[in-house]
């Protein structure tokens, strides 16, 4: 048993380690706050948030009964329980091979049933991510509108027949509240986009028939402030949520300084908050995607409490070669289950040396348990 643990250990070190080293590349190499945005454009208001809202013509979404016996099937088939490894001979991981362990059965994790209508785990989400004044901070921002979408269909196509017993649903995931490297007027180092951009990722999202993710990075904010400023969003039934603990900075350092932290306590109070809404409004589950690539990141994961009105993401979105890919996903997703799980690909993060390749999609698929939202950056 002894052994076992400093083996499990050691692996972590190492993991650890690699992270770091990459985490001081990317701050040297990459600037997640180069919005470029007018100073002057006024915060979100409850008056422009519902005409904005008015002006979208929700995609419909059938609401059938639950089926617990297929649900469950489903969940089964996503654990990817045959693809548990008992042979512990070689602890090399290499670009092309699945990492082999020896882990207890985790999955499908314990979570409650969903309500009628549940799009997980009968659908897998492709979403494309970014901001649509930044160039670097993903693919939303980088490509005119028409060829963002192009691109994003090219890639739900792909996933359709890789996996084509599971039917794929496009999505726009829109940072909604960013990070930033200065203050701003209230010292809290975040800026809200203007109803007229979050307008506009929903109506990408419509015409794609897709759904529409709104991402929280609240800086020195809290979600408990930032989340009911989207209520009249996430009244619509196609539209979700997304929040980021690595730029949630609770120890008061700027963003960008150090990786930053949510606990139990802040994600259950995002799901009960958008449980309420769920309930109040007669909407099918909501799904809730948490951004995740260090343990601290999360803390508490455990203590994480699922309802039948939210279904819960954790999406690793760390990025590096796919040995190091799936060395992550291992410590920081299948140790610690919620209910679903999410993986993050970055169109020119993950090729950076010494990586030269990206995931393809049929090791992703052999991932312990399969991922069920694929976001690209």
């Amino acid at each position: 048993m002894r052994n076992k643990k400093q083996s499990s250990s050691t692996w972590k070190r190492i993991a650890v380690y690699a992270l770091c080293f990459v985490i001081i590349i990317l701050f040297f190499t990459y600037d997640p706050f180069s919005v470029e945005y007018d100073k002057n454009l006024p915060v979100i208001v409850k008056e422009t948030q519902k005409a904005a809202v008015a002006a979208i013509e929700p995609v419909k979404i059938e609401r059938p009964a639950l089926d617990k016996d297929l649900y469950d099937k489903k969940m089964e088939a996503l654990a990817n329980n045959a693809v548990l490894g008992t042979s512990t001979a070689s602890s090399t991981l290499s670009a092309s091979s699945t990492p082999v362990i020896s882990k207890p059965r985790l999955w499908p994790a314990k979570a409650a049933y969903p309500i009628a209508g549940a799009i997980l785990p009968f659908n897998r989400i492709v979403a494309y991510y970014g901001n649509f004044y930044s160039k670097q901070m993903g693919v939303l921002g980088e490509y005119a509108p028409d060829d963002m979408l192009a691109k994003l269909m090219s890639e739900v196509e792909r996933w359709k027949l890789a996996d084509p017993e599971t039917p794929v649903i496009p999505a726009i995931h829109y940072i909604v509240t960013t990070a930033q490297g200065s203050a701003g007027a209230d010292g809290k180092y975040r800026l809200r986009m203007p109803s007229s951009e979050i307008e506009k990722a929903m109506k990408l999202a419509e015409q794609v028939k897709g759904l529409t993710f709104l991402d929280i990075q609240n800086g020195l904010s809290t979600v408990q402030a930032e989340v009911p400023v989207l209520k009249e969003y996430l009244k619509l039934p196609t539209v979700h949520l997304g929040i980021d603990p690595e730029f949630s900075m609770k120890t008061g350092n700027k963003p960008g300084t150090v990786i930053g932290t949510m606990d139990a306590t802040d994600v259950n109070w995002v799901i009960n908050y958008l449980a309420s809404i769920v309930k109040e409004n007669d909407l099918p589950p909501k799904i809730l995607i948490i951004h995740r690539f260090t343990d601290n990141m999360v803390t508490n994961a455990s203590l994480i409490q699922t309802v039948p009105e939210v279904q819960v993401v954790m999406d690793m979105d760390g990025w590096g070669p796919p040995s190091q890919k799936k060395q992550t996903y291992l410590d920081v997703i299948y140790d610690e289950p919620v209910q679903f799980t999410g993986l993050k690909l970055f169109y020119k993060n993950d090729l950076r040396a010494p990586s030269t390749a990206m995931l393809s999609m049929q090791e992703i698929l052999r991932l312990k348990p399969k991922p069920i939202y694929i976001q690209y950056q």
